[in-house]
């Protein structure tokens, strides 16, 4: 691709298409959580998507099941609301995901929150006065617009709007900035599940005809691809694959996406071979659907006034300015130069000591003002972020980043004077507990 620029001058008069307390870039959890707190808590908001549809990777991601036992009012009304089971629906579970399914249930809660939505609606950049975001730019069928706030939550899981508004960050992990591998999921039907197997984890290698299943992969698949993660779907015969990977791809780049999309979907059509003739249960099974959201795991880690580490997850500390809570997973790191559990992943071997706590202050970029980071891409370390990345816990965070913004806009402050304690105390309105 030739990568030759030149710049073209020119002037375009952007028009302020309106004016929100809160607008949320990004529907994906974090963001959905954020959007329907601020609409519940009575403040005038914008949700903003790129995609068909809300959810991020929970939907058209085609994620499998919500990860971890993270505990939080809002994440648990997520699960009751999804989990109802259908007509169709043969196998239920709390944490299972029927993503179409979820995909209303989103839509209903945030109309029922009087958020306004705009889908199919990218945010291209944001509105700046100094160092203060002010709004942001999107475009879309409508063309180029504007639109204003007290507060812009960044949701977009690479921390597109904070990158562009000047904040600090670095990618990847510490010592190179390598990161964790991308995945298109995939689903399968035609699967006997009364002779299927379900191994949920890297570390999960027992015996089947022919060999340890995970032996298997890495011995029939081809590289970067090579571990085996099979998860029950709620609709009969239907499976969920997490088994695409590919390495050295920059989720900010569009012509890293663009490759990883080949190479993914190239991979899919060696691994539905390999579960027919290797995996009990799936001889007869078949490609039904793949997810139209490249899931990305790791990108863009913001210096923000505080960083969260490992350390911090595994000690269970409860700092004085929490604002997500309960929060429980492990050090879920994918290899970053192959397949399976990076050297620095804990998945069946992690210890803490309970649950932990994530600061306000890891929300808060470095020298920008107006915005806050919710979801993937606060502020933490690389082993940090491979916990605290997964759905359920970027909900709690979304959740307290809305309810920051709403008690700054009420009290006439700016979102680094909020008073934590009156955070808290409205956190505790909605069910958030510390224990």
């Amino acid at each position: 691709m030739n990568t030759q620029t030149e710049t073209l001058h020119e002037t375009l008069t952007t028009p302020v298409a309106g004016r929100y307390d809160i607008i949320v870039a990004g529907s994906g959890p974090a963001g959905f959580a954020a959007a329907i707190t601020a609409g519940r808590m009575g403040a005038r908001t914008l949700l903003l998507e790129q995609t068909h549809a809300v959810g991020g990777i929970a939907t058209s991601g085609l994620m499998s099941h919500w990860t971890g036992a993270t505990q939080g009012p809002l994440y648990n009304e997520i699960l009751e609301r999804e989990s109802q089971p259908g007509p169709e629906e043969k196998y239920s579970g709390r944490h299972i995901i029927n993503p179409d399914k979820l995909k209303l249930v989103m839509l209903e809660m945030l109309q029922e929150a009087g958020v306004d939505l705009l889908l199919y609606t990218f945010v291209a950049a944001p509105v700046m006065e100094g160092n203060r975001v002010v709004g942001v730019i999107t475009e879309n069928k409508n063309g180029r617009q504007a639109w204003r706030a007290a507060s812009v939550i960044d949701a977009t899981g690479d921390g597109d709007l904070a990158a562009r508004a000047g904040a600090p960050y670095r990618k990847g992990r510490e010592p190179d900035g390598g990161m964790q591998p991308v995945t298109i999921m995939f689903k399968v039907a035609g699967v006997d599940y009364s002779r299927a197997v379900f191994p949920g984890s890297f570390e999960t290698n027992f015996e089947i005809p022919g060999g340890r299943i995970q032996d298997l992969g890495h011995a029939h698949l081809p590289h970067p691809a090579g571990h085996v993660l099979l998860y029950p779907s709620s609709l009969p015969g239907v499976v969920t694959v997490n088994m695409t990977n590919q390495t050295g791809i920059d989720g900010t780049l569009a012509e890293d996406l663009t490759r990883a999309e080949l190479a993914c979907r190239r991979q899919i059509e060696q691994i539905v071979p390999f579960l027919r003739d290797k995996i009990p249960g799936y001889e007869k099974c078949f490609l039904i659907s793949t997810a139209s959201l490249m899931g990305v795991r790791e990108t863009r880690h913001f210096i923000g006034d505080y960083t969260l580490t490992a350390e911090d997850i595994v000690e269970a500390r409860v700092f004085d300015d929490w604002i997500a809570t309960r929060c429980s997973f492990n050090f879920d790191i994918h290899n970053v130069t192959g397949a399976g559990l990076d050297k620095d992943g804990v998945q069946h071997k992690f210890r803490s000591k309970g649950n932990y706590t994530i600061p306000y202050r890891c929300l808060l970029p470095q020298g920008i003002e107006g915005l806050l980071l919710a979801g993937r891409s606060i502020s933490g370390t690389h082993k940090a972020h491979s916990s605290f990345r997964v759905m359920p816990i970027c909900v709690n965070i979304g959740q307290g980043a809305a309810t920051a913004a709403v008690t700054a806009l009420r009290d006439g402050v700016g979102l680094r004077e909020v008073d934590i304690a009156k955070v808290q105390h409205a956190l505790g309105e909605q069910g958030v507990t510390v224990g």
